[in-house]
């Protein structure tokens, strides 16, 4: 969400920057509302100084005894005109807000130009991919094989895109659930928080998920219930149409929750194994920051995120993403991607984004500094996708005889060293 007064002062350079993502402003129709806008206020303007004249005029001729029925009758009539006209302001307003409110967010200026996802840019490369001494396999093979994973049941029991884990596969994932949890506490310094997995439109519409993302969500029938895409709605939302104390200033959470997508316009893509999920979990981790340093923090809560493959010896690439390519809501992103050798390729593990104001404008979240008040920027990253962390582990960790090697790191929570078959 935008400033409006901004917006309408700086529409063809707005406009420009969008273009680079790949979306075109009518901007015929927002100048046309704009002027309307201009107009109705300038009409009620000139009729408010006609009002006020011809009530001290009123006034004047009353203290004289002349009859004023006539004059007070027109200025009645003034005054209606003068509400309509303020009402069409209203009007005019609030339907700006609403083509606002379907606009993403400008690109800020370090981010690559580009199309789509070819023209990301990778920024690093950590760890060198394993060279295995025999065809590695996908999870989805490795996990039946093991008996810690089970799609088919999954699909039985909800449908396509699910998941049931069995044995030490549960635990492998609750294990790295607490893992995550506990590096970002102990060693980043974020508070950990369990927020409701229901969230109503109003938080859906402070991060941007609605109104435009709605095919993209779970409804719950009859109410204003949605189950969340992630925790950063949420989270994000502790503090909506709240100020913040400015000497607290960067607050970082995070928070464990199950996510829950309809993946509506992706089908045909990563369909095997679990990759992409209707239901996942996931550990998220959320700022909230000042405007002079948001971008440190981008660069700290990325780093924070890959330290998770460092401690599991994963090895990743980081990729900052085009204007093509960039979510909704998002000034910056950094998608962070984990090797798969099953797969011979990277796939996103986590990625993490700046919003700078534009949530917080949306849900109404400052913070104070003095006697002033502004707002705040959000930034947000998965530290990490515990599913997909999950599969990056049982496929560069296996070992000829189909077993799993666990991280050195994760050991103390599963309390075995090598995953077998059951």
């Amino acid at each position: 969400m935008y400033d409006l007064a901004y917006f309408r002062a700086h529409l063809d350079e707005i406009a420009g920057r969008l273009a680079t993502r790949g979306n075109a402003l009518n901007l015929d129709h927002l100048r046309d509302l704009d002027s309307r806008r201009r107009s109705a206020i300038s009409q009620a303007e000139d009729l408010k100084r006609r009002r006020n004249q011809e009530s001290a005029e009123i006034a004047r001729l009353r203290r004289e005894g002349a009859d004023t029925a006539s004059r007070q009758q027109q200025m009645r009539a003034l005054g209606e005109e003068v509400a309509a006209l303020d009402k069409q302001v209203d009007a005019l307003d609030e339907e700006f807000r609403e083509r606002l409110a379907s606009i993403p967010n400008v690109p800020h200026e370090s981010v690559p130009v580009g199309k789509d996802a070819a023209d990301n840019v990778e920024i690093r490369r950590v760890g060198t991919p394993r060279q295995f001494d025999f065809a590695p396999k996908a999870h989805w093979d490795l996990g039946p094989e093991l008996g810690i994973l089970d799609l088919e049941r999954a699909a039985k029991i909800t449908g396509a895109r699910f998941a049931l884990y069995w044995g030490l596969g549960a635990r492998l994932e609750r294990s790295l659930i607490n893992f995550m949890l506990d590096v970002h506490t102990r060693h980043h310094g974020y508070l950990e928080v369990l927020p409701p997995f229901l969230v109503n439109s109003q938080s859906l519409f402070g991060t941007g998920q609605l109104p435009k993302f709605k095919e993209d969500l779970f409804q719950c029938a009859g109410q204003d219930f949605w189950l969340i895409p992630t925790a950063e709605v949420p989270v994000t939302n502790i503090y909506r149409g709240e100020t913040i104390d400015g000497d607290l200033l960067p607050v970082k959470l995070c928070a464990y929750t199950p996510c829950f997508r309809s993946e509506a316009g992706s089908y045909g893509r990563d369909v095997r194994g679990i990759i992409r999920q209707h239901q996942f979990q996931k550990v998220e981790l959320v700022k909230f920051t000042s405007p002079d340093n948001s971008y440190d923090e981008l660069e700290k809560l990325t780093a924070d995120a890959e330290d998770i493959l460092s401690r599991l010896g994963l090895p990743y690439r980081t990729v900052v993403l085009s204007t093509g390519d960039m979510g909704f809501s998002s000034a910056k992103t950094y998608d962070i991607e984990v090797w798969l050798p099953g797969q011979n390729d990277y796939k996103e593990i986590s990625s993490c984004s700046n919003f700078e104001s534009f949530q917080a404008r949306r849900a109404n979240i400052r913070f104070r500094s003095g006697k002033q008040t502004e707002y705040v920027h959000t930034l947000n990253g998965s530290g990490l996708a515990v599913g997909r962390t999950w599969v990056a582990i049982v496929e560069n960790y296996q070992q000829r005889d189909g077993s799993v090697v666990v991280p050195e790191a994760l050991q103390p929570y599963l309390g075995v060293e090598v995953i077998r078959g059951r």
